[in-house]
């Protein structure tokens, strides 16, 4: 035990595992919580008010996956130079890390902030959704560069092995988004009333204070890292290898979210309340694996840990404690979505028009939860151990050879598609509706986990070097 942080590398595999897992469980199930609020406050004004939120979460975690494919670089670089015991280094990687994370969130939140309603138009919404979340969107587009901050700062105090101060950063979070949203949405005590603009208002607030607590938490060395500024240099080379690194993990992460903007698109078609039956839906699955982002994060770590300090055998078995836990939660709380999926929807609306609906997108849906936490375990680990190719080259193919692919055909409707200037007609396999879109998408993640175990047994993902 070292007197800031727990030598992962040592030990038992499944107690190490839920030491860094479970801050990190709890940490997930905050941010959870924090996103249903919006759409529990948006159920409050209109269907378009869901509708446009979930878009502008959607937007949102687009170029927020786009910028945590640098987080987990830096976190795979930290992580084996912990292993290594070499904490100097890790206290530069870290720097670097941060530099290029805050630049890339600095530039794409104020562009996305300009385009706010063209980039809501592109996806042929119509104007009572743009009226009503268009303001929401450009707020939480200036809000990326506060909650860039905080995330990586988290991710990098995570890295070298303490997971427990981001959790209370999330916390304060989270809990300052909560009680401050209600009085910038209905303008209660003389503050500005915004409407469901406030939300995003109040959690740019929240996410600064986030922040505050992990880097004073960094820079007063409250872990193994201990950073200072006065020996602070740009290093062209860790730039380069932790870019070179990152971009294909950010490509991985961008990949799903651009998909659900193009789902946004074909679901579009069968108007507002389709929409916002697929908003509901996509934020009914992050209560189906509220522990597996955790628990893929912690192996993850251990993962880079343990093959910086030279064990890859500790670290194949991290991966596959790590895939028993989640896919365990994963069919208890799919079953349980199931059964109860209405009275979980009713926590969002009542609307007696889009109940019915989201019901059946959600008992579609429940099939592609029971892959997501195995899917997310194996990709976590694969690029903290500094293999990103693979994870992008998988859920590229599952993404846009199979889900997409499939959206198109099973809808009932004719589509037309051009490739490399080769124009061809897809076949259609089913009249389903709005509803193929749902079947597209557990289809594919399905797909996602078949194509992630035999590259997991073949093992070259335990052979990358990162520093």
């Amino acid at each position: 035990m070292h007197r800031r942080g727990r030598d992962l590398t040592q030990g038992s595999i499944p107690k190490n595992l839920w030491w860094l897992a479970w801050p990190q469980v709890v940490e997930g199930v905050l941010n959870v919580v924090d996103q249903l609020v919006d759409i529990i406050w948006a159920g409050l004004i209109s269907i378009s008010a869901i509708a446009g939120v979930g878009i502008a979460q959607t937007y949102r975690q687009l170029v927020m996956t786009g910028r945590m494919g640098l987080d987990t670089a830096m976190s795979a670089q930290v992580s084996r130079a912990i292993g290594a015991k070499n904490d100097a280094l890790a206290n530069h990687l870290a720097l670097q890390g941060f530099t290029l994370s805050a630049a890339f969130s600095t530039v794409v939140g104020l562009t996305g902030a300009i385009l706010t309603v063209p980039l809501m138009r592109l996806l042929g919404l119509g104007d009572d959704i743009i009226d009503t979340a268009s303001f929401y969107l450009r707020i939480q587009f200036l809000g990326v560069i506060a909650l860039a901050f905080r995330q990586m700062s988290g991710a990098a105090l995570q890295a070298a092995g303490n997971a427990v101060i981001p959790l209370k950063a999330t916390t304060l979070t989270r809990l300052t988004h909560i009680a401050l949203s209600p009085f910038l949405i209905f303008g209660w005590l003389g503050m500005p009333e915004l409407g469901i603009a406030g939300a995003a208002l109040a959690d740019v607030l929240a996410q600064f204070l986030g922040a505050a607590w992990n880097f004073w938490a960094l820079f007063t060395g409250q872990s193994r890292l201990h950073l200072n500024l006065r020996s602070y240099r740009l290093d062209p080379l860790v730039l380069w290898r932790t870019a070179k690194l990152g971009g294909p993990a950010s490509v991985t992460g961008m990949e799903r979210s651009i998909a659900q903007l193009v789902v946004v698109g074909i679901v579009a078609g069968f108007g507002t309340v389709g929409i916002a039956a697929f908003s509901l839906t996509r934020r009914a699955e992050n209560l189906a694996h509220l522990g597996a982002g955790g628990l893929a994060r912690a192996s993850g770590v251990l993962v880079g840990q343990n093959l910086g300090a030279g064990s890859p055998d500790r670290a194949k078995k991290t991966v596959v404690w790590a895939l028993g836990y989640v896919a365990t939660m994963a069919f208890i709380t799919a079953g349980l979505m199931y059964v109860f999926a209405v009275p979980i929807l009713k926590i969002f609306t009542r609307d007696p028009a889009l109940v019915p609906v989201a019901t059946d997108w959600l008992r579609i849906l429940v099939i592609s939860y029971l892959f997501l936490g195995t899917g997310q375990v194996f990709a976590q680990s694969f690029n903290t151990a500094g293999d990103t190719i693979a994870p992008m080259l998988v859920t590229l193919f599952s993404i846009w050879g199979v889900q997409q692919s499939l959206a198109l055909m099973l809808t009932g409707e004719s589509h037309t598609v051009a490739i490399l200037g080769i124009v061809f007609t897809l076949p259609v396999l089913a009249h389903m509706g709005q509803l193929g879109v749902a079947w597209a998408i557990s289809i594919a993640m399905a797909v996602r986990t078949a194509l992630y175990v035999p590259y997991f047994l073949w093992g070259p993902w335990l052979k990358k070097r990162v520093i």
